[in-house]
Parts: structure tokens; sequence; C-alpha cells
């Protein structure tokens, strides 16, 4: 399916940007996300270079990003994307929880981090409520220290 076009006609629609080497899992997301009338799958990733291309290009309001990625980290991936699009919040989906990843994660600047064990229900106001400004954390996840 080709990514939607860069401007939304409705500025309620959530343009997200999902980035995982697994192809059933960006499937699995595209299909749950596009059930959403107020998610739009703008784009899919293969590996961390490719999702910061195309978010420079497409520039997702939100980035549903793994760590654990060929090329580039989903860490360096999201340091290099918030450098080229600072308004793009990057919400990490991963199956790595350990607290130096989830440091380093925020050090590059993501929004929240959850455990791919989230439910489907969870991850949708994850989303949400990383659009709207909040930072977002699975129970259990390491919080780091606010940003000054």
């Amino acid at each position: 399916m080709p990514p939607s076009p860069v401007a939304t006609e409705d500025p309620s629609v959530i343009r997200v940007l999902v980035a995982d080497d697994h192809a059933v899992v960006c499937d699995g997301l595209r299909l749950l996300l596009s059930k959403e009338p107020d998610l739009d799958v703008v784009a899919t990733a293969v590996d961390g270079a490719h999702a910061v291309a195309l978010a420079t290009r497409q520039r997702p309001d939100v980035v549903v990003m793994d760590v654990s990625m060929p090329t580039l980290s989903g860490v360096e991936a999201t340091r290099q994307l918030k450098h080229a699009s600072p308004d793009t919040r990057v919400l990490i989906l991963s199956g790595q929880g350990r607290g130096a990843v989830i440091r380093a994660a925020y050090a590059a600047g993501v929004s929240g981090y959850l455990s791919k064990n989230v439910r489907a229900a969870d991850l949708l106001e994850a989303i949400r409520r990383t659009h709207a400004g909040e930072s977002v954390f699975s129970a259990g996840t390491l919080r780091p220290v606010p940003r000054a």
C-alpha cells in the first residue's frame, strides 16, 4: 500500500509512521491502526535509516519505533529524526526493557517507551497521548528523570 500524501486534509487525524524490522509487526500495526478513524499510517520502515528518511519526507505526528533494528538502532534513529523533524514525537515499542536502553532512548528524545507485550488498546491510547504531548511508559519500565 503506498504511503499517504504528506498533507492530511483532516488535522484531527494523527499521522503515524511505524518502524520495525519485522514485517509481521509492521503489517499488524498498520492493520490495527487502520481500523481507527483518527489514525493514519503514512509509512512503514524496515530499519532505522529508512525510518529517518521517511519521517523527514512524510513529517508524521508520531513514529512508533522498535529499538533493535538494522542500519541504525531505534535510539540513534530517534536522535537523527528529532534533529531533522523536532515536532515529530517518537514512541518506542520494544521487547527490550533494560534501564540503560530506556535511558538512552529518553536522552535521544523519545516521548514514551512501551513493552511489546502491551495490549492493543493501551498502544492506541499511548499513540494518542504521545501526540497530545504526554510522556507514556509501560508499567514496570523505568521512568527517566524529566528533562530540564
